[in-house]
């Protein structure tokens, strides 16, 4: 059997933990039941099994079984929080507030709602990724209903700052939204704390299987109110209709369990091999994107100077997977808006690697990896 290369892009998806396979199976054959067949063991089985994932969620973001909503993944999540907070509260405001390196799915929304005859401010970031608490306080205005800020970047790892952020929301009533897809399981997360109103979460990010995500929706102080933006028997409280896939949702609440458990010492590992990563591949030209400490543990971006992108990458391939980007972008010829909006030239975010260290990597692996790079570099120079 050929040789596969080393993985590093557990940003764009995560291998499924064994544990978490083992915890599915039933729920596909012997324990198949609808949760919503109420009237006999079939369905009581699922129903327990969602009720657990729900609990095992709310458990790790501090907040209550019931305010756990069951989506596709966190782009439906974004999609549902963005586009059913601006319904339902489209007589209060019409103005909304999110961040030039938000992912795709808040970014799209929000300029969906620009088209029809919303207000969207799309806050810039300094040159470290991070947002300016002057450059938000400025931007907020009477009609002002959202703030959308996602907890941790999904190409530069950059940590925002969410308490500050959620804290100046509800000083002046405004709802927060937070999409916390590559947040989830690997840095603490309080939604009381923090002040957040709605949170977006997913489970292939955290070693769970895909097409299973979340929206948390506060029920009080505020009690936040959604528009459906799926329509058909109600379920999720009304908030979200269709059959809920057991076996996905099984999936997801144990990833997240498991990630809580072992979040402490697999920081401390990741964040080691991360830095190992770094301190080998830091040649001249070689430049880190985004805050050097603020940021997720297994996260590390760099620009390689006066080298082609494609090149690079191409060099690489043979020996490890690693993206330029985003997942949902990093096919398309066009530079990162991320790197774009912290500074970075076209020709330098074209050159940029996005390595994201998981749980089954190892340190061999990370000097494998950096040898690779520097050869590779060096080579095309």
């Amino acid at each position: 059997m050929m040789n596969r290369p080393i993985y590093l892009d557990c940003h764009a998806t995560t291998p499924m933990d064994d544990r978490v396979l083992e915890t599915m199976l039933p729920y596909f054959r012997e324990r198949f039941g609808n949760p919503a067949s109420v009237s006999h063991l079939y369905g009581w089985e699922a129903e327990a099994a969602v009720t657990q994932a729900r609990e095992q969620l709310a458990i790790a973001i501090g907040a209550e079984p019931e305010e756990i909503v069951f989506t596709s993944g966190a782009t439906e999540a974004n999609n549902l929080a963005i586009k059913g907070v601006a319904e339902a509260y489209f007589n209060q405001g019409r103005h909304i507030i999110t961040v030039q390196t938000e992912h795709k799915a808040v970014l799209d929304p929000c300029r969906y709602l620009q088209s029809l005859g919303f207000r969207v401010t799309f806050l810039p970031v300094q040159a470290d990724g991070l947002l300016d608490l002057a450059d938000l306080e400025q931007a907020f205005c009477p009609d002002t209903i959202l703030v959308s800020v996602m907890a941790a970047n999904n190409e530069i790892g950059v940590l925002q700052p969410l308490a500050e952020i959620g804290a100046r929301c509800h000083d002046r009533g405004v709802l927060f939204h937070t999409d916390a897809a590559q947040a989830i399981g690997k840095v603490p997360l309080d939604v009381a704390t923090l002040s957040i109103d709605l949170m977006s979460l997913t489970a292939h990010k955290v070693y769970g299987p895909k097409g299973i995500g979340a929206l948390y929706v506060r029920r009080r102080n505020p009690r936040v109110q959604l528009a459906p933006q799926l329509h058909g028997g109600g379920h999720e409280r009304g908030m979200r209709s269709g059959t809920l896939y057991t076996p996905q949702i099984v999936g997801f609440g144990k990833a997240v369990e498991l990630a809580l458990v072992e979040r402490v010492t697999e920081t401390q590992r990741l964040t080691e091999l991360r830095d190992r990563l770094w301190q080998q591949i830091r040649l001249d030209g070689v430049r880190l994107n985004g805050h050097l400490t603020r940021r997720l543990p297994g996260n590390l971006n760099v620009s390689v100077d006066g080298v082609d992108g494609q090149a690079l990458l191409l060099g690489l391939q043979p020996i490890v997977a690693v993206s330029s980007g985003s997942a949902c972008t990093s096919a398309k010829m066009s530079p990162s808006h991320v790197l774009k909006a912290i500074g970075l030239a076209d020709e330098l975010a074209y050159a940029s690697i996005r390595f994201g260290i998981g749980r089954l990597n190892t340190g061999p692996e990370i000097d494998q990896v950096a040898s690779a790079t520097i050869a590779t570099i060096r080579s095309l120079r």
